[in-house]
């Protein structure tokens, strides 16, 4: 089974999709662990290296955003880790499972996101191609919030 599981975040509904997923099939190893990457793709993140910029307040946002995550998923018992990366989305993501020893990569996928998706593909696609690991695509619509009206998709 899988030890080390890596999961992009987006920052979007989506995470809870692919989250959910990933738990449970935490669940079913012993000492599985969860490494979450979010990969910001704005001009200051891509260039962060580069150019010796400092965060961004985007990439701020989003490290508490992917920290917040991991940090609940140690509450419910999971080891977590949080990684923030700058640069190409797919090439980075690849570098970390190789990086962090990662056996399997978990992610959402729900069509194209912007134009760079219809121009060069979508991430999830990319990264197929290029990762040695094994990319787990796992659909489904996200969750409606307790607030929304009108009843909860079926899966």
């Amino acid at each position: 089974m899988y030890q080390r599981i890596l999961v992009p975040v987006e920052h979007s509904s989506y995470d809870d999709v692919v989250l959910d997923h990933v738990r449970k099939l935490a669940r079913t190893c012993n000492d599985a662990s969860i490494v979450l990457i979010h990969v910001a793709d704005g001009w200051a993140a891509r260039n962060i290296n580069a150019l010796d910029l400092r965060e961004s307040e985007e990439m701020k946002s989003d490290r508490e955003y992917i920290e917040g995550i991991a940090e609940s998923l140690e509450r419910d018992g999971y080891r977590a880790e949080a990684i923030l990366a700058g640069g190409d989305p797919a090439k980075e993501i690849a570098a970390c499972g190789q990086r962090e020893n990662c056996d399997l990569i978990a992610m959402a996928t729900h069509g194209h996101r912007g134009l760079s998706d219809v121009l060069r593909g979508s991430v999830a696609s990319e990264l197929r191609h290029i990762s040695m690991l094994p990319v787990l695509m796992v659909r489904g619509q996200p969750h409606l919030h307790a607030a929304s009206p009108g009843p909860r998709p079926a899966p």
